[in-house]
């Protein structure tokens, strides 16, 4: 089977300990302190200069994570929204000043809604409409600026409402992240289906995969090999599906990369 090249997500901290791993593979990264609201507007510029500086000489691909922390992309007040935008859009500053062409946002789909949403006439198209009211300024410079946003599974079950969600933009800067964890955890917990059936459901509008291990109990971020995620069905399906993807390890501990790398590599899966 086709072997993938797989990078990290990773903290500005812990770039300097992956550099030479990064570097000699040109491997894809995400840098993900940006996610937090303490992290952005004038407080996110030391956090650039500093990975701009471990990254000399980096030339794959890179991206961050968004911020999502109470930021639902389908809020219904409009004050709220404008609080949510701002940080979106101060994401977007952020990927522009480090040359990043990929923004990770999370999905406003939860388990409450794969129960109700179909009950009610409409009620779909509507939190997709919210959801637009949302980002359509965030989508509009995403596009000025070449970065791809991405959304990423977070509790959902189904996995053809992201896609579906993306698609309705009809914009190729809005696409579809995977987290494998997220998903195992729905399929052991909620009645998902299993990891593979979300690369498949996304097929080419997936451009981004979260991969880490757990139990299907929880979102463990173990390093692959300690869990229970079958990886030969979901490097399968990505080889089939959406080999374009970036693929990045995400992981609690950033010491695990490298060894989750390697599992990864035993099983004749990645390079």
């Amino acid at each position: 089977m086709t072997k993938l090249k797989v990078g990290a997500a990773l903290m500005v901290a812990d770039l300097a300990a992956h550099r030479d791993w990064l570097i000699d593979g040109q491997r894809d990264l995400e840098i993900q302190d940006f996610l937090l609201p303490d992290t952005l507007g004038d407080a996110a510029e030391p956090l650039i200069e500093e990975a701009k500086s471990a990254l000399k000489g980096h030339a794959g691909r890179l991206g961050i994570h968004g911020p999502f922390y109470d930021l639902p992309l389908d809020c219904r007040d409009p004050d709220i929204r404008a609080v949510i935008q701002k940080r979106l859009s101060q994401g977007l500053d952020v990927a522009a000043s480090l040359g990043a062409t990929q923004m990770v946002m999370h999905s406003p789909y939860t388990t409450w809604d794969h129960n109700n949403l179909n009950m009610t006439r409409n009620a779909r198209q509507s939190q997709m409409s919210r959801v637009h009211d949302t980002l359509r300024p965030i989508v509009e410079r995403a596009q000025t600026h070449g970065v791809e946003l991405v959304i990423e599974n977070i509790e959902d079950i189904d996995p053809t409402y992201r896609v579906d969600l993306a698609e309705s933009f009809g914009s190729k800067y809005v696409r579809v992240s995977l987290d494998t964890g997220h998903a195992h955890y729905a399929h052991g917990s909620n009645g998902a289906p299993p990891v593979d059936y979300f690369v498949r459901a996304a097929g080419d509008k997936l451009a981004h995969v979260h991969l880490q291990d757990a139990d299907g109990y929880a979102d463990r971020h173990w390093r692959p090999g300690q869990g229970s995620v079958n990886w030969q069905s979901v490097f399968e399906a990505l080889v089939e599906c959406a080999p374009q993807a970036r693929l990045v390890l995400e992981l609690r501990d950033s010491k695990d990369v490298l060894p989750g790398f390697e599992h990864l590599c035993a099983l004749g899966l990645a390079e």
